[in-house]
C-alpha cells in the first residue's frame, strides 16, 4: 500500500484524488500497488465530500506521520508550497507538483534535496498539463544535441489569438470571451503579459541545458499590444501569431525569451489552436519532435501527477532525475537575438522604410505603412525603430518572425 497526502484540494487536488479514486484498478495494475489517499490539507473542509473524513489543516500531521510515501503539492503559489516541500524532501517523502511557480524558483533546491534524502521531486504537470513532456525529455532526447526548445505553453493566450484570428475580434473581445468561458482568470496578468509561459519555459530550459535561469532574466513580453490590423496583416502573407517560450542553443550560448511571434504554415506550432498546448524539441540527430495536448484543466493535469506517482512506485530513484544548478552563465544578451521582424508605422511611406532598413517585405500601405525586414539583431530592429521616429514615424507594431 502506498500511502499520499495531497496538498491543496482545488481543480488539481481535488482532480488528482478523483482519478486515483475513479481509476483505481489501472493505477495500481501500471504503479505495482494500492494507493491510499491519507490525507488531504486545505484550510476549508468539506462535508459534503467523499473524501471528508482524510481533510485536515495542519502540515505537521502529514510531516509526522512514517506511513506517507509521498505528498502532492497542488496549492499553488511559492509560498508555503516551498516550506512544505522542503520539509517534506528532508523528512524522506517524495513530492510530486503541478506548481510551475515553485518549480521554477526553487527547482534545483528541491531536486538537491530529493537526492541527499534518497528521494523523488517530480514536476510533469508543470509544464504543458497532461502533456508528457517532461519525463520524455530526461529519459528519451536529452543525449541529443538539443539545438532549440519552442512552445505555445499557455493555453489562455493561445485561445485569445485563435479568437483574433479566426473571428477578427479584437485582444479585448477575445480576453472577455475568453474569461466567460473559463479559460481566463478575472486577472488574467500572469497569462497575457507572458509571466506563466516564462516560469515554463525557464524549466525547460533548465531541463535541456542544468542552469535554473532566474526568470527576471527572460526576455518576457504578453499579447496586450497585439492589434486586429496585425491579424489581418499577417493573414495577408499567410502567418499565423503565437505566443511562444523559447530557448535557442548557439554556440556562444542561449537565448531564452517569451514574446509573440508569426509563423509560416510549415511550422507545426501554427496549427495549434484553441485552449491547446505544444512544445517542439529541435535537435541532432533526432530532428524535430513535437508534443501536442490539453495544457490545463482538472483531468489533464491530474493525469499527469498520477503519472508522476506510478513513476516512483514502480521505479523510485532508479529512475533518472535532472541535476540543475542556478544561475545566468548560459544566457546571451537578447540585444543579440537575431530574426525577422514585422513593424507596423504611421507617418512614414515605403521609402522612409527602405531608407532605414533596405529592402523589407511591405505588406500594407495607406494610413499605417506594415513591413518585414531582413533577419536583423535587436538592437539593430531598435535602433531603426529609432531613426523612424525622428522621421516623424510612430511604431503600431513589432513582432518577431519565426
Amino acid at each position: 500500500m502506498t500511502n499520499i497526502a495531497i496538498l491543496g484540494f482545488g481543480v488539481v487536488g481535488g482532480g488528482v484524488a478523483d482519478l486515483i479514486t475513479n481509476n483505481s484498478y489501472q493505477v495500481a495494475r501500471l504503479g505495482g500497488d494500492d494507493i491510499r489517499i491519507k490525507y488531504i490539507l486545505d484550510l476549508r473542509d468539506f462535508p459534503d465530500s467523499p473524501f471528508a473524513d482524510r481533510v485536515v489543516h495542519d502540515f505537521d500531521i502529514i510531516l509526522s506521520d512514517n506511513e506517507v510515501d509521498c505528498v502532492i503539492e497542488a496549492m499553488g503559489g511559492s509560498h508555503p508550497a516551498y516550506e512544505y516541500t522542503v520539509a517534506a524532501l528532508k523528512a524522506g517523502k517524495s513530492v510530486i507538483t503541478s506548481n510551475k511557480e515553485v518549480v521554477a524558483r526553487f527547482g534545483d533546491e528541491f531536486l538537491a534535496l530529493a537526492r541527499e534524502n534518497g528521494v523523488c521531486y517530480r514536476f510533469e504537470a508543470a509544464v504543458g498539463g497532461g502533456i508528457p513532456v517532461i519525463s520524455p525529455m530526461i529519459s528519451c532526447v536529452g543525449q541529443n544535441k538539443i539545438r532549440e526548445v519552442r512552445g505555445i505553453l499557455n493555453g489562455t493566450t493561445n485561445y485569445i489569438l485563435t479568437k483574433m484570428f479566426s473571428f477578427g475580434a479584437s485582444f479585448e473581445e477575445s480576453l472577455k470571451d475568453a474569461q466567460d468561458k473559463g479559460y481566463a482568470e478575472r486577472n488574467p496578468d500572469a497569462d497575457v503579459l507572458g509571466i506563466d509561459a516564462c516560469r515554463k519555459i525557464a524549466i525547460l530550459t533548465a531541463l535541456v541545458s542544468g542552469e535554473l535561469l532566474p526568470t527576471d532574466r527572460i526576455h518576457t513580453e504578453g499579447i496586450t499590444s497585439i492589434r486586429k490590423e496585425d491579424v489581418l496583416n499577417a493573414a495577408k502573407v499567410g502567418l499565423s501569431i503565437k505566443l511562444l517560450g523559447r530557448c535557442v542553443i548557439g554556440d556562444k550560448g542561449m537565448q531564452v525569451m517569451v514574446a509573440p511571434f508569426m509563423l509560416g504554415s510549415d511550422s507545426p506550432l501554427s496549427s495549434v489552436s484553441g485552449v491547446y498546448n505544444a512544445v517542439e524539441i529541435i535537435g541532432e540527430p533526432i530532428g524535430n519532435v513535437m508534443f501536442y495536448g490539453q495544457g490545463a484543466g482538472a483531468g489533464a493535469t491530474a493525469s499527469a501527477v498520477v503519472g508522476d506517482l506510478m513513476q516512483i512506485m514502480r521505479s523510485g530513484r532508479s529512475y533518472a532525475e535532472p541535476v540543475w544548478t542556478r544561475g545566468t552563465d548560459g544566457i546571451c544578451n537578447f540585444a543579440d537575438f537575431e530574426a525577422r521582424q514585422y513593424i507596423a508605422i504611421c507617418g512614414a511611406d515605403r521609402g522612409a522604410v527602405e531608407k532605414v532598413f533596405g529592402s523589407a517585405q511591405v505588406i500594407s500601405e495607406g494610413e499605417e505603412t506594415a513591413f518585414i525586414t531582413g533577419i536583423i539583431s535587436e538592437k539593430t530592429a531598435q535602433e531603426g525603430i529609432k531613426s523612424l521616429e525622428r522621421l516623424g514615424a510612430t511604431v503600431k507594431s513589432r513582432i518577431r518572425l519565426i
